[in-house]
């Protein structure tokens, strides 16, 4: 049966118990020790189902019309450097923005891509090459599983928030949203609510295998009880070790400090304005509260699992709800942030799995284009104000050395305190470094 973010069995929840396989090597745990989190923050803004580089981050004004589309351009603060005409409040803030244009990688699946993103990593190779696969516990962990593996929050908080809802559609659940390998000990939280809805709760918290509260702690009651019960030295054991998991949850459910942080009827109607009243801009007000609060590594979907997907009526998409939720709730972010004196400590990365194709199709839309697409970072130490890379005339290629998926993974996983090149060990007992990318450094040098 595939696993899936409700439903992962009680083997699995166990597992997590045999170090055996998950432990790290003497060496790496010195390591970690001497590198602990620094105090900076990740929020990811991903752009789910790939957003066009030339309405955004890297448009071609001089480009025939089949590639240029029928989007204008806008001066940034960076003499020279065009955004597209919709996202002007980030266009005037670019003094704070790094924009790379040259992130390239092969490959085009919505899955694949998408599990290369938030792992940082491609995924496993198993069965067809022509099927996609999704979440598995073969797959490499989220970021939040590996600094909860090798560097620990300390503050009670979760490693990781995703939100405002998991990544599926249909029968397909997107890779790259658990642990992975590492076991669900180790998976970040999700919520499933919208932080603009007027019900939003703390208890729309659920754990990766579905469990809110209220079933947590009848769970952990009746587990209890078992474990009363005469049973075996290993049966014990097991249940030991699965009432151990559950309780550290239930803790993170019930902890004030968790209702404090997703509290976001706290914030001024003023400030919820400027982020826009729409599912993007208070899914960003709430990432703020999060990693205020203590969360090292928070994920923003920016819609469902193919909302930047614009194979058809790319422009009206892009013009009417797209563009203006992330310029308006990057924008307010970035402020927010920077006015409580948190932007030099947060890293914000705004990205999609690949870009768009050059050439407008028939729908008119772009297609999938993993050759050549661009993102920001904003704050976290980045020097803003310059352009990394330099894509060809049709924002197809990059003409100067690409980055790939796990560079991303690696700046990430060293801004959370956490060297990349850690030796972690798979369900098979291998070693495997965590993450196989170089920090961008021209980040934070220019």
């Amino acid at each position: 049966m595939p696993v899936s973010l409700n439903r992962i069995d009680r083997r699995d929840l166990l597992q997590v118990g045999c170090s055996s396989f998950l432990g790290l090597t003497l060496p790496s745990l010195l390591e970690a020790a001497e590198n602990r989190r620094n105090g900076k923050s990740v929020i990811l803004v991903f752009q789910t189902g790939g957003g066009s580089q030339l309405e955004t981050f890297d448009p071609k004004p001089d480009a025939p019309d089949h590639i240029r589309g029928e989007f204008k351009t806008i001066q940034t603060k960076i003499p020279g450097v065009l955004f597209g005409e919709h996202l002007p409040k980030l266009a005037k803030r670019t003094d704070k923005i790094a924009v790379v244009r040259s992130f390239s990688h092969g490959d085009n699946r919505h899955l694949s891509g998408t599990h290369n993103t938030l792992t940082g990593e491609p995924q496993v190779f198993r069965g067809n090459a022509n099927e996609d696969k999704e979440l598995s516990r073969l797959d490499r962990p989220s970021f939040g599983g590996g600094v909860k593996l090798i560097n620990p929050t300390t503050n009670g908080m979760p490693c990781q928030v995703t939100l405002p809802r998991p990544l599926i559609e249909g029968p397909l659940t997107w890779p790259g949203q658990h642990a992975g390998f590492l076991g669900p000990k180790y998976d970040p939280w999700q919520v499933n609510s919208d932080p603009n809805g007027k019900d939003f709760k703390v208890h729309g918290i659920q754990m990766m295998d579905g469990i809110t509260t209220s079933r947590l702690t009848n769970r952990v009651d009746f587990l209890k009880r078992m474990n009363d019960q005469q049973r075996s030295l290993d049966r014990f054991a097991k249940g030991i070790q699965f009432t151990s998991q559950q309780e550290e949850a239930l803790n993170l459910l019930t902890s004030p400090n968790i209702a404090t942080a997703f509290d976001i009827r706290a914030e001024s109607e003023e400030l919820r304005d400027k982020y826009g009243r729409s599912e993007y801009g208070q899914t960003l007000i709430l990432a703020r509260r999060l990693v205020e609060h203590g969360v090292p590594y928070v994920q923003c979907n920016m819609g469902i699992v193919q909302s930047w997907d614009t194979h058809s009526d790319n422009f009206p998409r892009l013009k009417n709800k797209l563009l203006p939720g992330i310029d308006h709730g990057v924008s307010a972010l970035m402020d927010d942030l920077e006015n409580r004196n948190m932007l030099q400590d947060v890293l914000i990365v705004v990205v999609g799995e690949f870009g768009r194709t050059p050439n407008i199709n028939k729908n008119p839309g772009r297609d999938h284009w993993a050759s050549g697409y661009s993102g920001i970072f904003i704050g976290g130490g980045v020097r803003g104000g310059q352009v990394i890379g330099k894509s060809d005339r049709h924002a197809g290629h990059p003409e100067t050395t690409p980055y790939h998926p796990n560079d991303i993974g690696a700046t990430i996983y060293s801004t959370l305190g956490v060297d990349p090149a850690t030796i972690i060990r798979d369900r098979e007992n291998r070693p495997l470094h965590l993450n196989n990318g170089k920090v961008m450094e021209k980040l934070y040098t220019g």
